[in-house]
């Protein structure tokens, strides 16, 4: 019996049929030289054969950059390649101004051997394999260069440089869901969220990063719309519900991100590296899996791991990321385990930020104390919910706050967003921008001892600073 074609032979077919569609439509043009024209077929050609658009190879792709627990002396990287490779590796070494560092008796790189796990059968009829590696010892606050390969394929050299062992000012950029038509819609607004923030050192994906777990495609969308900047940028995610096919997290996650192993160890056994911390310049940040809020159990141990990551923080400033929001903003949904399990510790340590996705539009506020401030909002926790891809839900009227003692300061719906967050000593200023790059929201905290005080868009950013007007305070700030 012959087998089916491989993708490699696929491609040599399609090349023949385009070659001799190609000639036909050539004879075709030349018997028609000097007759009547004829109407031009518009049929749309066929899409490309997903399968060899994404089949992996024996060299690198779908490299990224992984926080760990200690990010001033270790850094994790993953990536992936072709079932066939079986001695994957990394190259490390410092930063240098040419390219001397890799050659010959001039090398000054060290070669570290990766871990592979096992191939994985993508839904497009081929394997893959995934490998990471975490780089030990490293010194603090300093550039290096790698790359990753099989010893004879390697990726380019790419660069990072290891947090401070110090609190010291940095960026990091914060995406809602991406989820459906990644390449085609989310791709702008993750690469102007890096031209604003170039030397940011961390991003932030709060879960449904694609919209079919088990679809090798929608990750290879994922990856090709950040493309190199995966590589360069830690990114910190957490899985959404869309991560999640016939209730597991899917295989792809805890292969495609090397997150720290600090969970709880009951979820890491059902959901790994999906509940974690890591600690970057003076803030811890928390990841949870808010899928498994139904198991009373999981949320359990993950709120007295949260209690007590919190509690332990070493740093200033606390930001806890997941992806269904403690305060509901699209119709109908109301995640009462999340707030009951989650909401209480939150007050409890005044969490700076907590960054939740889902809801697919976007609002920001916190819990109401009529005596503070004149926008009526405690500056306690500020709650975010956002999105950074295409599709869209319309927001509700704010009821799932109100009901639960919470109000918005800025909400919209319909707009793509992605934030900046810049982190400098006592404070931490916040900034949300639309796709086309307009500012949209934003405001400060500020932390002297146990003061801290939240000012929004208008009094952080506005005339009093000649700086640009928001849109949420011009359109959609509100009041009951």
């Amino acid at each position: 019996m012959v087998g089916a074609p491989t993708p490699n032979e696929r491609l040599d077919m399609k090349t023949r049929n385009v070659r001799m569609i190609g000639a036909g439509a050539l004879v075709l043009a030349l018997a028609g030289v000097g007759a009547t024209a004829v109407a031009q077929d518009t049929t749309p050609p066929p899409r490309y054969d997903r399968a060899l658009e994404w089949a992996p190879t024996p060299v690198p792709d779908r490299i990224v950059l992984n926080t760990t627990e200690n990010n001033a002396t270790s850094q994790a990287v993953t990536w992936r390649t072709s079932a066939e490779v079986t001695t994957a590796q990394a190259q490390i070494a410092k930063m240098d101004a040419g390219p001397y560092f890799a050659y010959g008796g001039q090398s000054k790189y060290e070669t570290v051997t990766a871990t592979s796990n096992a191939p994985i059968a993508a839904n497009l009829g081929y394997t893959a394999k995934f490998h990471s590696v975490t780089f030990k010892d490293l010194d603090p606050k300093t550039a290096y260069l790698y790359r990753v390969g099989d010893g004879t394929n390697w990726s380019e050299w790419q660069e990072f440089t290891t947090a401070s062992d110090k609190a010291e000012p940095f960026s990091f950029i914060y995406y809602g869901d991406s989820q459906n038509d990644v390449k085609d819609h989310a791709s702008r607004v993750f690469r102007r969220a890096f031209r604003d923030r170039p030397d940011a050192k961390m991003i932030i994906h709060a879960g449904d990063l694609v919209n079919t777990a088990n679809r090798d495609h929608e990750w290879g969308w994922w990856n090709y719309a950040s493309g190199w900047i995966n590589g360069n940028i830690n990114t910190m995610a957490v899985p959404g519900n869309h991560e999640y096919q016939s209730g597991k997290l899917t295989p792809v996650w805890s292969h495609q991100f090397e997150n720290p192993k600090n969970g709880p160890a009951a979820v890491d056994a059902v959901a790994p590296e999906s509940v974690y911390f890591t600690d970057y310049q003076g803030v811890r940040f928390i990841g949870l899996n808010t899928n498994l809020q139904n198991d009373k159990v999981a949320m359990q141990e993950q709120a007295d791991f949260l209690d007590k990551a919190l509690a332990e923080n070493p740093g200033k400033w606390s930001v806890v990321t997941f992806h269904h929001p403690v305060f509901a903003t699209a119709s109908s949904r109301n995640h009462q385990n999340v707030r009951d399990f989650f909401l209480p510790i939150f007050e409890k340590h005044q969490v700076d930020l907590v960054l939740q996705g889902h809801d697919h539009n976007y609002a920001r506020g916190g819990l109401t104390n009529a005596n503070i401030g004149k926008s009526g909002i405690s500056n306690g926790t500020v709650y975010v919910v956002s999105v950074s891809g295409p599709k869209m839900y319309q927001l509700n009227d704010g009821f799932n706050w109100r009901r639960n003692g919470a109000e918005q300061v800025a909400r919209t719906e319909y707009k793509q967003l992605y934030q900046l967050i810049d982190v400098d000593g006592n404070e931490i200023r916040y900034e949300a921008r639309t796709a086309d790059g307009k500012l949209f929201d934003g405001f400060t905290i500020t932390k002297n001892g146990k003061n801290k005080k939240v000012t929004n868009s208008a009094e952080a950013f506005g005339p009093s600073k000649k700086g640009p007007k928001f849109e949420s305070e011009i359109e959609y700030k509100y009041q009951d």
